[in-house]
């Protein structure tokens, strides 16, 4: 009796060494992660094209994100992958827009390198907090699937809700490995003041590597945040 009561002892106490040991290391790789997130890569190699998720929102979002992308590098940031909430039809019928024109006379839409996918809302306006509980966990799940499906190196997000759990995701690839993700969240022109929640979340959990903001106001509350001025 009196050996297996010791030998029970012992077993509980590796189990429970172990998953110091485990929990540890995890929290050694997040710290690690969150220094090493907004420092530029060492690569030698010559630059290759770049897998980039574009997130959009309703309303001014999409506005504010169109006059970005206007001058993002088609040829580097590319394949493109456009995510808007999936009763967001609208969003995403202006990235088409913008990438049918953006596209080589000779090639025509044939030539358009870039995806269009929706994405379900973790909660609509007027929800009940019950209901979003599963509506939150099901769009979770949705997120997952389709950052293992595009696993973007750059993540490109302004605002609307719906970048929130697939930045979280992004940043756990970062951790366990998977893919290293440079997420770049650039706050709304409307926020003056105060942060919107997205932004409020990132820039607490430090998940984005580069913040930006376009009121000087923002940037004095938030110091790791950098101005940037208006780009509307």
């Amino acid at each position: 009796m009196e050996k297996n009561t010791s030998r029970f002892f012992s077993n509980f106490s590796l189990g429970i060494t172990c998953l110091i040991a485990f929990i540890t290391l995890i929290l050694l790789r997040v710290v690690y992660v969150i220094y090493r997130s907004g420092k530029p890569l060492n690569r030698r190699s010559p630059p290759q094209a770049i897998a980039t998720l574009i997130v959009l929102g309703s309303g001014g979002h999409t506005a504010e994100m169109i006059n970005l992308l206007l001058v993002l590098q088609k040829d580097r940031f590319t394949p493109r992958f456009y995510i808007a909430a999936a009763t967001d039809n609208m969003s995403l019928q202006k990235a088409r827009v913008l990438e049918t024109s953006r596209a080589d006379s000779q090639s025509g839409v044939e030539g358009i390198s870039a995806e269009f996918m929706q994405i379900y809302r973790s909660r609509e306006v007027g929800q009940s907090y019950v209901t979003s509980v599963w509506t939150t966990l099901v769009a979770t799940v949705h997120a997952l699937w389709l950052m293992i499906k595009i696993r973007p190196q750059v993540v490109l997000c302004n605002g609307p809700g719906t970048c929130f759990p697939l930045c979280v995701i992004a940043f756990i690839f970062k951790v366990v490995g998977i893919r290293w993700s440079s997420i770049f969240y650039v706050e709304s022109i409307a926020r003056v003041k105060r942060l919107s929640l997205s932004g409020l979340l990132l820039y607490k959990l430090q998940i984005a590597d580069q913040f930006f903001v376009q009121w000087p106001e923002l940037q004095r509350k938030y110091p790791r945040a950098h101005y940037v001025g208006c780009l509307m």
